[in-house]
């Protein structure tokens, strides 16, 4: 504000009468006449009034302003009716802003699902706004953010050191409760065969009171186990690792009376069952250029414990070195083939002739050890042909082919793939285009799945289950010119490796399997059956226990099928008396921590900005402009400040002194003075 004058008369003419009227007085009283100091405040309260005294005041115009509006889109939101109240008050807070002259509100839908939870002050943050036009923000939200700072965001700090109001509309009626359970610690990986510990912990959020609930475990077909858990309390469990591959364990508590939500009282525990050491006995015929590819495959692993004998000298050898003079280590054959033969995994006879080295009571042992679930492979040569073959032993029961005398093909080839071996876990995939190889068995008689073609079509790779165990029978000794990239080469590595776990049951090479998984909202099925016939559908049981069947189609030898499946928990799929069990991966587990709708996480923010905090289930505060350094919420409303600066070259003005009062200090001021006369 400032001051200016807007004289009646000149200035001149003003203040020659103020000079004469303070002169005159001064000579009056100098002279002793009374009353003349009252008659000249009168004079001068009229030239003063007459002197056009006036306060201007620079015209005052709102500036734009820019506010925002931050909706919470998070998985959190999608409990209960949050989403449609959201966007209810969300178009209601709109047309508010449309209607208050020179704001602008912004809109920004932040989503979830990044891993990291609900990043409100993130947008807020890098939301791009006119710089110094910034008037505060709206918040709609449950109140479960996952980046709320220690204080108050500079953007919230005007210019003139007042802040700027958060207002926060929560998305329901008030303070909830929620029930959830926590995996607090499991291990990624088990031993088949022994247990493994589940630490878990209940929680009833916005309630201080422990109380007892109920946890359920489900694992696989077995019968659902219960057991009481204390709330706010750690509490192991113990289960058992029955197979390799992926176990899934399904948990979940009973609800809490009045609870936001269910989606986080259960959760699913993903295990992988691995072996122990797995144990190979290799056994070399006699020393040959395979030996050193299959000990480069099985040493290179480090789960697996090789033991490799080479038969250097045969009891039927015909030379006179004294037995003491020898530098070799005996074969341990009844130590392998009997007292241990049991604790291998995998045996390999390579090229091995008997002849006369292992008794026909080992043999029979070692078909004994393939009927009870052992893995047994056999790379056959000429040797097979031989005086001393393995299949002059009891071993041939459960040998896939059987090979004449004159049964040994020499000459060039190269392997292919059987229409069984495209298909097969152990060959399917592999590149066709190999190096010849140079010799091969003829088999006479051969039964099992053909996965390879030697010469003339015969069979080549063999593949057979006997009882509990299994065989695979190569009729060919030249694999390890693959490895020498004889001709381009072959991948021998990859067969053998395959070969060798297929052997050992590996689940994911199992011929005849079914797969499901959950990507993407999608229940996605997947049935290997070579060289079998498959039902058309499968039957997929969804968590609250509905049935359905799922049509497969086949595509390359593998059927295929998919449905939407949005339930949380453990699904089931059933096909020809396989069953396979899939669960949805949580992509941001931190969103589920905490489902309520609650005040206690961003309302102090709120606050300390000067903001409002309302729940806004029923009705939503209307928005108002109000003047700075005042109030910014009340019972039902909320502010935004508004800013004003001056028009350039526009005043307003106003008098100080009205001519009403001027005339009355000079009537009063000549009243008192002709009262000072008369006495």
């Amino acid at each position: 504000m400032m001051f200016d004058l807007a004289p009646m008369l000149p200035v001149w003419l003003l203040g020659t009468l103020a000079i004469l009227t303070v002169t005159g007085t001064v000579y009056g009283m100098a002279r002793g006449a009374r009353g003349m100091l009252w008659r000249a405040l009168a004079v001068l309260a009229l030239l003063g009034w007459l002197s056009g005294p006036r306060a201007v005041h620079p015209v005052l115009r709102p500036v734009p302003q820019d506010a925002l509006l931050v909706v919470d889109r998070s998985a959190s939101m999608q409990v209960g009716q949050r989403t449609a109240i959201a966007d209810r008050v969300a178009d209601q807070v709109m047309h508010d802003a449309g209607r208050l002259p020179g704001l602008t509100l912004h809109r920004v839908d932040v989503p979830g699902g990044t891993g990291h939870g609900t990043r409100l002050f993130e947008a807020l943050d890098h939301a791009d706004l006119p710089q110094g036009r910034f008037a505060g923000a709206i918040v709609i939200t449950d109140g479960m953010d996952h980046d709320v700072p220690g204080h108050l965001p500079a953007r919230f700090l005007g210019a003139n050191g007042q802040t700027l109001p958060l207002h926060l509309l929560l998305t329901g009626h008030g303070e909830e409760q929620d029930r959830r359970l926590r995996i607090l610690s499991t291990p990624p990986y088990a031993i088949v065969g022994q247990t493994v510990t589940i630490r878990v912990q209940v929680d009833d959020l916005g309630s201080s009171t422990a109380t007892d609930a109920i946890l359920t475990i489900r694992s696989g077909d077995a019968p659902s186990q219960t057991r009481s858990i204390r709330t706010g309390t750690p509490q192991d469990i113990t289960l058992p690792v029955q197979h390799p591959g992926e176990t899934l364990v399904g948990l979940s508590v009973s609800p809490l009376n009045g609870e936001a939500s269910l989606e986080n009282n259960s959760d699913v525990v993903r295990i992988r069952g691995v072996r122990d050491r797995l144990r190979v006995l290799l056994v070399s015929g006699v020393p040959n250029q395979g030996e050193r590819v299959w000990r480069r495959l099985l040493k290179a692993d480090p789960s697996v414990d090789l033991v490799h004998f080479t038969i250097l000298r045969s009891p039927n050898t015909d030379d006179d070195t004294p037995l003491s003079d020898l530098a070799l280590i005996p074969f341990p054959i009844r130590e392998l083939f009997q007292e241990k033969i049991r604790s291998f995994d995998l045996i390999i006879l390579d090229g091995f002739r008997n002849s006369n080295i292992l008794p026909d009571e080992y043999m029979n042992n070692m078909a004994e050890y393939v009927r009870n679930g052992g893995g047994l492979l056999v790379t056959a040569g000429p040797e097979f042909t031989q005086d001393g073959t393995l299949q002059d032993t009891s071993l041939a029961q459960i040998l896939p082919a059987h090979v004449a005398t004159d049964g040994v093909v020499t000459r060039p080839f190269r392997p292919s793939l059987t229409d069984l071996g495209r298909t097969h876990p152990v060959t399917a995939g592999l590149t066709p285009d190999w190096g010849p190889w140079y010799r091969a068995l003829h088999p006479d008689q051969s039964h099992g799945e053909d996965l390879m073609h030697g010469p003339d079509g015969s069979p080549l790779l063999l593949l057979d289950r006997v009882g509990r165990g299994r065989v695979a029978m190569l009729l060919s000794d030249q694999l390890w010119l693959w490895s020498r990239g004889e001709g381009g080469g072959g991948p021998q590595a990859e067969l053998l490796r395959r070969l060798s776990h297929w052997l050992m049951k590996e689940p994911d090479l199992e011929e005849n399997r079914l797969t499901a998984r959950i990507e993407n909202g999608q229940l996605e099925v997947e049935r290997h059956a070579a060289g079998q016939t498959v039902s058309a559908e499968a039957f997929v049981t969804a968590p609250d226990g509905h049935r359905q069947p799922l049509a497969l189609s086949q595509t390359n030898g593998v059927w295929h099928g998919s449905m939407a499946a949005t339930q949380s928990g453990i699904w089931s799929v059933r096909q020809d008396g396989l069953v396979a069990f899939a669960s949805p991966v949580s992509h941001d587990p931190t969103e589920r921590q905490d489902l309520r709708a609650t005040a206690t996480v961003m309302g102090g923010l709120a606050r300390q900005s000067g903001g409002s905090v309302a729940w806004v289930g029923d009705r939503t505060p209307d928005l108002r402009q109000v003047s700075r350094g005042t109030a910014m919420t009340g019972t039902d409303w909320m502010g935004l400040p508004v800013s004003t600066a001056a028009v350039a070259g526009e005043t307003r003005s106003r008098d100080l002194v009205p001519a009403w009062a001027a005339l009355l200090a000079a009537l009063i001021f000549l009243a008192i003075g002709w009262w000072r006369e008369g006495h």
